[in-house]
Order: C-alpha cells, then structure tokens, then sequence
C-alpha cells in the first residue's frame, strides 16, 4: 500500500473486486480470494481489514448501503412530508443503493444461516437506528427500542418482498412498503385503546415501568421515562 493509499480506500477495492463474483460465489472464502487478486491489495492486509473473509465482506456491502441512504437523506428536503412518509422515503432510498439484487440475495441467505443470524439481525437493527437517527430522533426511552423494533420488522419484509419484485419501478414494492407502515398504525391505534381500558393499565402498569428504565447501549443517567409513543402516530401525518 503506498502512502496515499488509505484502509477505507483498500477495503472499497476489495468489496468492489468481490461484488463481482458474489452472484457467483456468494459471499465465501473463494469470492474473498478472488477479490484479492483482482484488487491488488496485499493479502495481509485484506485479511487485516476482513478477517472472516466473505462474512466480514458482506457486512461492509450492507454498512456500505446504510451509508448511501443516508447521505441520501441528509441531502434531501423532506420537511413537507409526514414522518411516516420520510420512514418510506428512507427505505426506499436503502432499497435504491443497492445496484444487485443478487448481491442481496446471496447476502440473506448468508445471514439466515443459524451460525450468522445474531450478526444478521444486528446489521438490520443498525440499518433501521441509522433511519430513525438520521431523521432526528432523539428518544432515549422505551421509545428508542420500541421505534427500531418495529421499524427493522418493517424493513426486513420489505426486503424480502423486493428481492422478488420484477414489477416495472418496483413499483409493487412501494405499495408493499405503505401497506405495511398502514399495519403499523393500525396496530398503534388498537393498543392505545387496550392502554385505555383500566384493566389493561392495571396488568401492563409493572413490566411498563420496567421497560421504560432501559438505556440505549452505552446511555447513563435517569431515564425520561415518557412511556410507549406510536413512531408512526397521527400528530406527525
């Protein structure tokens, strides 16, 4: 590596190297390999930069995708539409940074393995707090898990519908999408009328309050503790 020549700038050789030969390989020992020799970058290093070889590769293409969107989304005016339609807006632009399906595709089945399903979930909560974070959330209650939560549920269906959309646009897709933040809202309102009913606040008053004195990782201090908000609730349509 010559002295302008960054680790982000040899990883980004390496991944684009093994981009191609993912849909054929998948994300494995021989795409890592591969990727070595079409990049040109020094075996030592790679292996410095990727230890586990193609896991390691796969979750640089979906870290590398999160980024996209956001700064996507950082340069976009979305201030005229309703927070649940920026919700849309960011999944769709997570959707539009990936230029192969494949790659994708090869990326879910990797993490449906059960030896890379922990890792897996993690990279899908990572891609829905890089949402809410980059729309300015700033919950540090029972809210912040609850908002992700739903939101990585959201997204991962609309992955999965995605990788089979052949609809002109994906046009299907974002249909897909607006009918699921719809379920969500739908969901919202039924609870708020159990947490309405006496009995219910008496039954659920415990774990509440348990839950609301969660952290976010790495968070000290007493909690606000302002209770379960709808993130897609109606005061913000």
């Amino acid at each position: 590596m010559d002295q302008t020549t960054t680790p982000d700038d040899s990883a980004a050789r390496l991944l684009d190297a093994a981009l191609m030969h993912v849909p054929f390989d998948g994300w494995t020992e021989t795409t890592f390999r591969a990727a070595i020799a079409d990049s040109g970058v020094d075996t030592a290093l790679a292996r410095a930069l990727f230890p586990r070889g193609g896991l390691d590769l796969a979750i640089a293409f979906h870290r590398r995708g999160d980024a996209e969107m956001c700064r996507r989304l950082l340069e976009t005016d979305l201030s005229a539409l309703r927070f649940r339609d920026r919700i849309a807006t960011a999944v769709r632009y997570r959707l539009e940074a990936v230029e192969d399906k494949e790659a994708v595709r090869r990326g879910t089945t990797l993490f449906a393995l059960p030896l890379h399903a922990a890792e897996g979930a993690r990279l899908i909560w990572g891609t829905a707090d890089a949402i809410w974070t980059t729309l300015g959330d700033t919950s540090t209650d029972l809210n912040w898990y609850t908002k992700r939560a739903t939101l990585s549920g959201v997204y991962s269906t609309t992955v999965l519908f995605w990788l089979g959309d052949d609809s002109l646009g994906h046009q299907a897709t974002w249909d897909f999408l607006d009918r699921r933040i719809e379920d969500v809202m739908r969901f919202e309102q039924v609870k708020a009328k159990v947490k309405d009913n006496p009995l219910a606040k008496a039954l659920t008053a415990g774990p509440l309050k348990f839950m609301e004195h969660l952290r976010k990782p790495g968070q000290t201090g007493t909690s606000p503790g302002q209770g379960f908000r709808n993130p897609f609730r109606s005061p913000l349509r």
